[in-house]
């Protein structure tokens, strides 16, 4: 066997055990081999995995990399990367902790249930086979939460209340419109209506009351052993707590000598560098350059809300068309699937950030999907929705993620990965800026969205280091960020919780945003004249998801 072929059964091998274990991610994928399957969250699971990656990651570093291409010497990197780090990551036992708002197994079956399909009628029953399971899952998380308080890992209240919030939402809805009964089933089919019948009765039989049964875990043992507003970040649970964020930190940003404190000053210095644009775009929008100001016109004027949803969906569409339209302009590889705009299911909303992006699956069953926040549109800013829709769509994740998914002569992991979180966000973060050199944006009050989507993205660097690294309360990183990110309070406390909750993922976007500008600008400097930003961007996007090193090598190679 030569080397790329050794590599190629090794890639397969790892990221078959990914899509193995984890079933329902596999389904949205487009991989529907394991739709009959539902997660396996036991102790005696993870620990297999956990052996089979420890003895693929030995594989992949006894590889002979002089008999690889480049081209798989980067994949070779990236696969070892990757599993070292999947290895690291279950040698916390993260389940015990996963009973948030995010990553809990409640919420992860709710973001998947709308993105759901069955294309085909064995599909159909396939799932039907799988939500029959969700009482033993929900139990093994149950008791997975229930070992990790015995350990002294006792989850943040906040997040326990954002997770008894989604599931009240979830099991007070109407059945008739219960996500998991109502996707998309095979067209044209004649045993669709009794199908559906046992959908709803799997629904009302099984799955709700496993989802009340894992609420009755969080209110009764979780609830009363957690930590406060004053200790909601990983530092107070003592050594653990320390160990298990410097792995996170190496896990997001890729960079495994990137440290909480050098990622605290890095905020506050590009908080501090905002200001004279903050200034500029003040002026012609407010006839002032006043911070505090701008601020509050940002936060405080009706003029600058929204009536309804209906007015959020429009903007959000509007966004997309126009920067379909100019994509071929600064893009050589185009994504061949479209990308559509949905409402975000109502039982995460409140609970949810503005918006979030999930990739087509590569079955071709379903298309890139942006899902759209509409809960409290009254609420909501105008500023903001064509900043979010560069960053979640187009040029952002839908650029990035479906151009990933088709380049089909790389192996799986490589295309469909969500390992390497700084470059995954900071890919859609620098969109927002290159947005503007696109001439997206249709105004300065777009422009100024932009900005303080950026002031955001500049404040989690220090309230995330803040809250698990230097011990700061909820509301001392809530201040924070009102007195340095112009968004609304509500806002603001869901970002803050979702920080609280999944600590290092939110400082990957500012982290990636730099390191790809800063390739950018070494590249124009080095190449001068030749310097081609469609080449540019073709490079930085024609690897699948990579990590900063690997970025770093690939840019070189213009």
């Amino acid at each position: 066997m030569d080397g790329h072929d050794e590599l190629t059964g090794l890639a397969d091998q790892y990221w078959d055990s990914v899509l193995a274990a984890m079933p329902s991610m596999a389904t949205v994928l487009g991989d529907r081999r394991f739709d009959d399957r539902i997660e396996d969250l036991s102790v005696e699971a993870e620990g297999r995995l956990l052996a089979q990656w420890r003895t693929l990651l030995g594989k992949v570093a006894a590889l002979d990399i002089d008999r690889l291409s480049p081209q798989d010497r980067i994949t070779r990197s990236l696969l070892h990367t990757e599993l070292a780090g999947a290895v690291d990551r279950l040698a916390w036992r993260p389940t015990e902790m996963a009973s948030d708002q995010m990553d809990g197994i409640h919420a992860a079956l709710l973001m998947v249930a709308p993105q759901l399909n069955a294309p085909c009628p064995a599909q159909a029953r396939a799932l039907l086979v799988r939500f029959r399971q969700f009482g033993d899952m929900m139990a093994q998380a149950a008791q997975r939460f229930r070992a990790g308080l015995a350990a002294g890992r006792a989850p943040a209240r906040i997040t326990i209340e954002r997770s008894l919030n989604q599931l009240d939402s979830y099991l007070d809805s109407d059945i008739g419109n219960d996500p998991f009964v109502t996707f998309a089933g095979p067209p044209d089919w004649d045993g669709e209506a009794v199908w559906r019948a046992e959908l709803a009765e799997v629904a009302r039989e099984v799955i709700r009351p496993a989802f009340q049964r894992y609420r009755d875990v969080l209110a009764d043992e979780l609830l009363p052993a957690s930590r406060s507003d004053e200790e909601c970040g990983l530092c107070w649970l003592g050594a653990d707590g320390a160990d298990i964020y410097r792995r996170l930190l190496r896990q997001h940003t890729t960079l495994p000598d990137l440290g909480a404190e050098e990622i605290h000053q890095l905020g506050l210095s590009e908080l501090a560098l905002l200001g004279a644009e903050y200034a500029e775009i003040g002026a012609r929008l407010f006839a002032t350059t006043d911070a505090g100001q701008i601020f509050t016109r940002l936060r405080e004027d009706p003029g600058l809300r929204y009536a309804d949803g209906a007015e959020i969906m429009a903007d959000a569409r509007r966004a997309l068309t126009v920067a379909s339209a100019e994509m071929g302009n600064w893009f050589g590889r185009l994504p061949r699937q479209s990308c559509d705009i949905v409402q975000l299911p109502e039982a995460l909303a409140a609970d949810s950030a503005g918006a979030y992006y999930a990739p087509p699956a590569a079955d071709g069953s379903r298309p890139g999907t942006y899902f759209v926040n509409l809960h409290d549109a009254e609420g909501r800013s105008r500023y903001e929705t064509a900043s979010v829709a560069f960053h979640e769509a187009i040029p952002g994740h839908h650029l990035q993620l479906t151009i990933a998914d088709e380049l089909d002569q790389l192996p799986r992991f490589q295309r469909h990965s969500f390992a390497n979180t700084a470059f995954v966000e900071g890919w859609a973060l620098y969109s927002e800026r290159l947005a503007d050199e696109m001439g997206l944006y249709e105004d300065d009050l777009g422009r100024i969205g932009m900005l303080a989507g950026d002031s955001l993205r500049s404040c989690r660097l220090v309230v995330d280091t803040g809250i698990h690294a230097k011990g700061w309360s909820r509301q001392q990183a809530i201040d924070f960020m009102v007195a340095n990110a112009p968004v609304g309070l509500a806002e603001i406390e869901v970002e803050v919780d979702r920080y609280i909750a999944i600590p290092g993922q939110a400082v990957g976007y500012k982290v990636g945003q730099l390191e790809i500008r800063r390739q950018r600008r070494l590249a124009a400097r080095r190449l001068a004249d030749r310097f081609d930003i469609k080449a540019f961007h073709d490079v930085v996007l024609g690897a699948g998801s990579v990590s900063l090193p690997v970025l770093r090598e690939l840019v070189a190679t213009l």
